[in-house]
């Protein structure tokens, strides 16, 4: 009974780590690209996510290797860790919309949706948003680490090199994620969501349980033997994800900041009415969301990573994004069909792909 409710109550002690940290640890105070719905001004915003990372992980590799915890505590803890970040999330979920007057939907829709778009707390030292996906990326982390050494611990004379490869590609996208914090200031989720159940529950609970799906599935499971092959295939297909996603991501930034600059040494062509303008050149002139294409090839790489092709586990993280991602390509068009008019309807005709070129 201990046992279970340590395990219930870790994530909401991380969480507390996590925000300790963050308010605590230097960070760069950067201007972002969403304004504060009331004043109408440009939210500025502490970054620190990297260094919140290396601390945490710090401390946990501290913890192992004195033998206050082994190194596989999440994995024995996993499932009483999940009831505790769902039930975390819930509460928190409610705490934030309940706390907050109706925008005139209905109770339902804005307990999921939620109701304020870009909350703050301590005077703007922290913004809820970019915490959230900051606590979901550690516990993350965290879950794959010890998930993997759960294996390395089960067999020790034979683990599995797919284990390794899974858990890198998976930190590189975690530690992808923050050292380009500032560039997330400017994707759909800040500038188009509120904060409500979910994108409170999501981060707090489904991104950092979920999205360890694949090796929950198979961390029990013996060395496949995968060919080199695969590993190789694996690795260029997450690869090939990151640099659609990351490049234009990045090129959006760039482009937002200053419209006239290069990117990759290749001038920016445009649309524009006079007033407003829509880049459709580089990686935005191959699909609308080459993005959410890059998204979903990483996933892709990572399920194929593991060496268990035929096991469904590692394979509901990339079915997952395509839920995800396909509807909200559809919201975010219609969102810049509204705000766009006719210079999207062009950027349509110029640009006719969604997400796949040549395909979707």
């Amino acid at each position: 009974m201990t046992n279970l409710v340590a395990g219930f109550f870790a994530p909401w002690a991380v969480l507390a780590l996590i925000g300790v940290l963050h308010l605590a640890l230097p960070a760069r105070r950067v201007v972002g690209y969403v304004r504060d719905e009331h004043s109408g001004e440009v939210l500025r915003y502490r970054l620190n996510g990297l260094p919140v990372l290396v601390v945490t992980l710090g401390l946990w590799i501290t913890a192992c290797s004195s033998g206050v915890m082994p190194w596989d505590w999440f994995w024995q803890h996993r499932w009483a860790g999940a009831a505790g970040a769902l039930t975390l999330g819930l509460l928190a979920s409610a705490a934030v919309v309940l706390s907050a007057a109706s925008r005139g939907g209905g109770l339902l829709a804005e307990l999921y949706l939620g109701r304020r778009i870009n909350p703050q707390a301590f005077g703007g030292r922290a913004d809820t948003k970019m915490f959230l996906y900051l606590a979901g990326a550690v516990l993350l982390e965290l879950n794959l680490l010890s998930f993997a050494a759960h294996h390395f611990m089960a067999y020790p004379d034979d683990p599995s090199p797919g284990v390794v490869l899974y858990v890198v590609l998976f930190t590189w996208f975690v530690c992808d994620y923050l050292v380009f914090e500032r560039v997330h200031l400017y994707t759909y989720d800040l500038f188009a969501e509120r904060v409500g159940f979910k994108l409170v529950w999501g981060c707090l609970c489904w991104y950092p349980f979920f999205y360890a799906v694949g090796l929950w599935s198979v961390a029990d499971r013996p060395n496949p033997h995968m060919p080199v092959w695969l590993m190789v295939t694996a690795t260029l297909v997450f690869f090939a994800g990151w640099t659609l996603s990351r490049g234009a991501n990045l090129q959006k930034f760039r482009f937002k900041q200053d419209p006239e600059r290069a990117f990759l040494g290749l001038a920016p062509r445009v649309l524009t009415d006079g007033e407003r303008r829509v880049l459709c050149s580089g990686f935005w002139g191959l699909s609308r969301h080459v993005n959410y294409l890059g998204e979903i090839a990483m996933a892709t790489g990572l399920a194929l990573a593991l060496g268990w092709p035929l096991v469904l586990g590692p394979w509901l993280y990339p079915l997952y994004y395509v839920a995800l991602l396909v509807p909200r390509e559809r919201a975010d068009d219609r969102r810049c069909a509204q705000k766009y008019g006719r210079l999207w309807q062009q950027y349509r005709e110029r640009v006719r792909w969604r997400i796949v070129p040549k395909v979707y």
